[in-house]
């Protein structure tokens, strides 16, 4: 079954710090760009951040900027996403996914789960 399994999500306090990890199931994601996105109930989904198949990154949020940084790992095939200086407006069920291209999009418009995404939960 092609899938990417988040992990890595948790509880953490303000100012706190938290890496997520996205692993390829079924497939090889070495050739294909990997972006995260988070969703809130009720508030949508909002794309992050991008890593291209060279290793490119495109953020979509401003918010994040700084504060989060996106990694991969070609020999595990894993993409990373380090997280610090946590906010409550952080909170959300973090997914990544992949449109099957490798290079990232300029402008995010797929927001379907590939899995079932990892909480996090800033607490103020």
């Amino acid at each position: 079954q092609v899938q990417l399994v988040e992990s890595g999500g948790g509880l953490v306090q303000t100012g706190g710090s938290l890496r997520l990890s996205c692993a390829a199931s079924g497939f090889t994601s070495d050739y294909y760009a990997i972006y995260w996105f988070r969703q809130v109930p009720g508030k949508g989904s909002e794309g992050l951040v991008c890593i291209s198949s060279s290793g490119s990154k495109l953020f979509y949020e401003d918010s994040v900027k700084g504060r989060f940084t996106i990694s991969r790992d070609n020999a595990a095939d894993t993409v990373d996403l380090e997280m610090h200086s946590l906010k409550p407006e952080d909170s959300a069920v973090y997914y990544c996914a992949t449109q099957g291209s490798g290079a990232c999009p300029q402008e995010l418009t797929d927001f379907r789960p590939w899995g079932q995404g990892t909480q996090v939960t800033v607490s103020s």
